[in-house]
């Protein structure tokens, strides 16, 4: 399957923005990763929890599993920031960067609907907002492969050098997802990018324009900065189905009613109410898409739908965006 596109995308086409590119969220198995690779997938993308109440792998050995078995950039959405030490993230990082040829993305949050994660890990959930505002710069100069020495409240550390250096020049890009106000300012002033997770189309173009007020009032540019939408899918030529499909896969996750809710945050329905929403979401700001198909046992069939009944009319909204 394909949708006409073959040249293959890399970290700098999804970061520019320069045109519509999509993820899917897994899977792991080898053979499987090559055939969403060969159907038109332009990135995967894995998350983790340490202690969830469904089971749930850890996000960096998730990442590189993935990363190892596939050719195309890979990335995290989300990477728990506060439950690990910043050394740990940028050695780990660096490392597979470097063994994967420079195509991992860094997709961070602080989480909080499992508290007992920060129990395991002996971090006070309060903090978790300030911890990761902390580290996203300390991995950047960690990065650097030269000797770091740093005095934070959290975090201190004299003459540490975490070497190889990754890659790219300065380190792989990170993404900040979340939902609320100190999620867009961590993006704005920290991050490389911004992408909410459960964001009506709504929501989403406030959310830009709030990150480019936050940016603007402290001189920052962003001109770079990636914004993406990660978003829950369902196609089905039963729009009611869809939904339905769509809400208890949620509902399963989070434990609540999704019914309604889903209608608002995700795309669901058929191909042409997918493709509909998705656009509005290119409308709003949308340039890189990571898509979780709540119908995990027909993932190649809606993967497959997404690539040729979906895609081709989203990406042709950019020129009108």
């Amino acid at each position: 399957m394909s949708d006409g596109t073959t040249a293959r995308v890399d970290v700098d086409d999804i970061m520019s923005g320069r045109r519509i590119t999509f993820g899917i969220t897994g899977p792991t198995e080898q053979d499987a990763i090559r055939e969403f690779e060969e159907m038109g997938v332009e990135s995967f993308w894995v998350g983790g929890h340490i202690a969830s109440r469904n089971p749930s792998p850890e996000c960096m050995v998730y990442l590189s599993l993935v990363a190892a078995r596939s050719s195309v950039p890979v990335g995290t959405s989300i990477l728990l920031l506060p439950l690990y030490p910043p050394a740990m993230v940028a050695k780990q990082v660096a490392d597979l960067d470097n063994a994967v040829g420079g195509r991992i993305i860094v997709g961070v949050g602080v989480g909080g609907e499992y508290p007992k994660e920060f129990e395991a890990v002996g971090v006070p959930m309060k903090e978790r907002g300030a911890r990761a505002n902390e580290a996203i710069p300390l991995i950047r100069e960690l990065w650097s492969a030269e000797p770091v020495t740093h005095a934070g409240r959290f975090f201190s550390m004299e003459d540490v050098k975490i070497h190889p250096a990754p890659p790219r020049p300065g380190g792989p890009p990170i993404v900040v997802s979340g939902r609320q106000e100190p999620a867009m300012q961590r993006a704005a002033l920290l991050g490389d990018g911004w992408m909410p997770y459960m964001y009506s189309v709504r929501r989403y173009k406030e959310s830009v324009g709030r990150i480019h007020d936050i940016a603007g009032e402290e001189g920052r540019s962003l001109d770079g900065f990636s914004w993406m939408s990660y978003i829950p899918v369902c196609i089905d030529d039963d729009p009611v189905a869809a939904q339905r499909d769509g809400a208890a896969f949620l509902g399963g996750t989070y434990r609540q009613d999704f019914e309604e809710m889903i209608k608002h945050i995700g795309a669901v329905g058929t191909a042409e109410d997918v493709a509909t929403r998705l656009c509005q979401y290119v409308d709003a700001g949308a340039r890189h898409f990571v898509f979780l198909p709540t119908r995990r046992d027909a993932l190649v069939e809606q993967t497959g739908r997404l690539i040729e009944e979906v895609m081709p009319t989203v990406r042709a909204a950019l020129g009108s965006a």
